[in-house]
């Protein structure tokens, strides 16, 4: 049976794209990163795959965001993915392009969503004064950081705490999360139907949760 194919949209250091690539390498997940594609094409993520798994274009070269997102789907169709992550890519995907992967287009987001969309994260959750802060995976839609969310990590926030020391406490979580989803993904387990996320064929009304293990469940009710 062929291994899942995934494209990873990155924008930055690729964190999260190295976190997928050490993931397969040791076994704990079965896919392949079938390309690597970027609106920067200085974005030091490039540099973690073989120059044949690299696309990078920038976007400031094109007359609209339309444009660069029917060159940038053709490129990513071109490598016929099954699943397409958006690991730190920073650009707002246009409506045409999230409608044409509808279904298998995911993102990782610094925040519990429905809390904190867009940028700042990290800032607003302690001006808010938040006991707790996390990041999430969910499903693109063409509402920013408005799909169905999968799965969250969880950490707490601590006494002295700013954005930056908050980032820096919930990477690793965040990489945890995004290999954790990526397996329910490549096993066939996960999917999106009528705007909800399913695993195994269950709507889930509340995101899973990351546990210690490194291990999905469903969020308790109290």
């Amino acid at each position: 049976m062929p291994l899942p194919r995934i494209a990873v949209l990155v924008s930055g250091r690729g964190s999260n794209l190295q976190a997928l690539l050490d993931a397969i390498a040791d076994g704990r997940l079965p896919a392949q990163v079938a390309g690597v594609f970027s609106d920067r094409p200085d974005a030091p993520a490039l540099q973690r795959v073989p120059a044949e798994l690299r696309w990078s274009a920038d976007a400031r070269a094109f007359p609209d965001r339309a444009a660069f997102d029917a060159e940038l789907a053709g490129a990513v169709a071109a490598c016929r993915p099954d699943w397409i992550f958006c690991a730190g890519y920073m650009r707002i995907l246009g409506p045409d392009f999230v409608q044409r992967f509808a279904g298998r287009l995911l993102n990782v987001h610094p925040s519990l969503l429905p809390l904190y969309k867009g940028l700042r994260a990290h800032a607003r959750a302690l001006a808010a004064g938040d006991a707790e802060h996390g990041a999430s995976v969910h499903f693109v839609n063409t509402e920013l950081d408005g799909g169905a969310v999968v799965a969250q990590a969880r950490i707490p926030i601590l006494p002295g705490d700013t954005p930056e020391t908050l980032a820096e406490r919930l990477l690793p979580q965040e990489h945890r999360l995004v290999v954790a989803v990526m397996q329910l993904a490549g096993a066939g387990r996960l999917a999106e139907r009528d705007g909800k996320a399913r695993v195994d064929g269950q709507c889930l009304f509340r995101p899973l949760q990351l546990g210690s293990d490194g291990v999905l469940s469903a969020a308790s009710r109290d």
